[in-house]
């Protein structure tokens, strides 16, 4: 089968993938941020009735039980399929960007093969902690520790991986460079203004810079500038509708988040673009 006729399989594979990811990643959302264990099987946090697995296909079972416990009938919140959907959608949209961004293998080889893959991998599981990590913040205001370092092992570890099977030695610099960069960066506007970047943030931070590194130095930085604009554009807003003051501390991490894959779908030909109007392009 040619590259062409696959990928519509490989990118709706990946949706449905991310729809069973998005079921456990509802579980993530609650139970990490209270500091409850991930084991135990999954229950009605308001009767404590175990959820059947016919109970838990995602999206179709809340559907089919009206959106409510089937034991104590309590509802069910709605951010629970459209957090599986969204997760479906992100991982789909993940392997495109990353097929057509990337290509397949450059060979057939085993080697090219895995090379490939763990960098898919690697991008997949960011899109999955984008969505938690998000969800945690707004609600917590905080970047919970196990995602985050784990994040960092998975994504940057994956990616130095991909890059040392295909012998690139640029996408290995940027890949470290980029974690450091976006790291020291970070941890640098902590320093001098406390109040504006959390302990969370900075911890993040290398997370998305070896993904943006990974693609190029100009989605790194078009990813971190525009991290801090809808940061700016939104702590504007909310003040224009009298939601927050100057002083009131808003969670950032989305922000990042969102920045980032601006960064990694977009980065490279903005910058492009813009270096271009210098004609240094």
């Amino acid at each position: 089968m040619s590259t062409g006729a696959l990928l519509p399989w490989l990118v709706a594979g990946a949706g449905v993938l991310g729809l069973l990811i998005g079921s456990f990643l509802n579980v993530v959302v609650w139970r990490v941020p209270r500091g409850e264990s991930l084991l135990p099987a999954s229950r009605c946090p308001r009767c404590g009735a175990a959820i059947r697995p016919w109970q838990n296909v995602p999206v179709i079972s809340w559907l089919a039980l009206r959106g409510r416990c089937a034991s104590c009938r309590a509802r069910i919140s709605i951010r629970y399929p459209l957090v599986e959907i969204g997760t479906g959608a992100g991982f789909a949209l993940t392997t495109w960007w990353f097929t057509e961004a990337f290509g397949p293998p450059a060979d057939h080889s085993a080697v090219a093969a895995t090379g490939w893959w763990a960098a898919l991998v690697a991008y997949l599981w960011l899109a999955a902690a984008s969505i938690a990590l998000a969800l945690i913040d707004l609600e917590f205001r905080r970047l919970p520790d196990p995602i985050v370092r784990l994040s960092i092992a998975v994504v940057a570890g994956l990616l130095a991986l991909a890059a040392l099977l295909a012998g690139d030695w640029a996408g290995l610099l940027g890949v470290a460079g980029g974690a450091a960069a976006l790291f020291a960066l970070y941890l640098a506007i902590a320093l001098v203004y406390p109040q504006g970047i959390g302990g969370g943030d900075v911890k993040l931070a290398p997370v998305l810079g070896a993904a943006l590194g990974f693609v190029g130095w100009g989605a790194l930085a078009v990813g971190a500038f525009a991290g801090f604009l809808f940061g700016a554009l939104s702590g504007l807003l909310l003040i224009a509708l009298r939601r927050a003051t100057r002083k009131t501390g808003i969670p950032f991490g989305p922000f990042m988040l969102l920045g980032a894959w601006v960064g990694l779908a977009w980065g490279e030909d903005l910058m492009g673009a813009y270096l271009g109007l210098f004609g240094l392009s």
